[in-house]
């Protein structure tokens, strides 16, 4: 079933999940003024002027962040320990968050 709100999508996730979610969630309205949440592709995405700007999953063991922009060899450094598939950032929940990976 597909959450209709993010809001939703959040309550339905167990407590150590839905906590990093809302981190994350925090983290992108303080980096991205402006930005909107809706559902898309079954998962919260932020999006600014109508464009996505990430899409955030949360998962048994992780949370996933699609896609990792292209072009920027710091970024590709600093997340290549999280990097999982093509364009994705997977965060484990047995590790703190890396917040300023995130922003």
């Amino acid at each position: 079933m597909t959450a209709a709100s993010v809001d939703d999508y959040l309550a339905a996730r167990p407590e150590p999940v839905r906590e990093r979610l809302e981190r994350v969630r925090a983290i992108v309205h303080e980096e991205v003024p402006g930005v909107e949440e809706r559902i898309s592709y079954g998962m919260p995405t932020f999006a600014l002027d109508g464009r996505p700007v990430v899409h955030v999953a949360g998962w048994a063991r992780h949370l996933s962040l699609y896609p990792m922009p292209d072009g920027d060899p710091e970024l590709e450094r600093d997340a290549a320990a999280y990097t999982s598939g093509r364009g994705t950032v997977r965060l484990p929940l047995s590790e703190e968050l890396p917040e300023d990976l995130v922003r």
